[in-house]
């Protein structure tokens, strides 16, 4: 009686191999490589806006250069907040460019139009004056924008709720 080879070694070897890898990766929890989605965000950044650098990353917030803005950082996965961008200029009434670099960023990160970001960082900005004080909260197309201000500069906050 003739036994008949039930596998071939040649296939089942490399399968298994396979398997075998896919299986350690499953349970190590972690995945094949993949670029976190805010360093993604901080190349695209980088991609459209001229003149902007990208820093270093600590504690979620990706550190941003442009000569427009005095500090400007990309924070990713808050508690409350999905993304948020913070621009401080080095004025108290900021240039139109830096209008201009918060709505190109903006329009970026939360994925909605120039125009309408433009609009809404210019209204937070031009509404804190005597009546409204130095510290003004607005909401503007699903954002919320949060601006500052001192004797030297101003700030802009923008950030997109989680639940939104």
């Amino acid at each position: 009686m003739a036994m008949k080879p039930g596998f071939r070694r040649s296939t089942t070897l490399p399968t298994a191999l396979a398997l075998l890898a896919a299986l350690a990766l499953t349970l190590s929890g972690t995945s094949p490589a993949h670029a976190d989605r805010c360093d993604d965000l901080a190349a695209q950044l980088k991609g459209h806006i001229d003149g902007l650098k990208v820093g270093i990353t600590a504690a979620n917030v990706i550190y941003l250069a442009h000569p427009q803005a005095k500090e400007i950082t990309l924070g990713c996965r808050g508690r409350n907040f999905t993304n948020e961008l913070y621009a401080k200029a080095d004025r108290r009434k900021p240039k139109p460019e830096f209008f201009e670099l918060v709505a190109n960023a903006g329009a970026i990160i939360f994925t909605i139009p120039k125009p309408d970001v433009l609009t809404g960082a210019t209204r937070c900005i031009k509404r804190m004056g005597l009546l409204r004080g130095d510290d003004v909260k607005m909401r503007y197309r699903r954002l919320d924008m949060e601006c500052t201000r001192t004797n030297t500069e101003a700030a802009i906050a923008i950030s997109r709720g989680r639940d939104e």
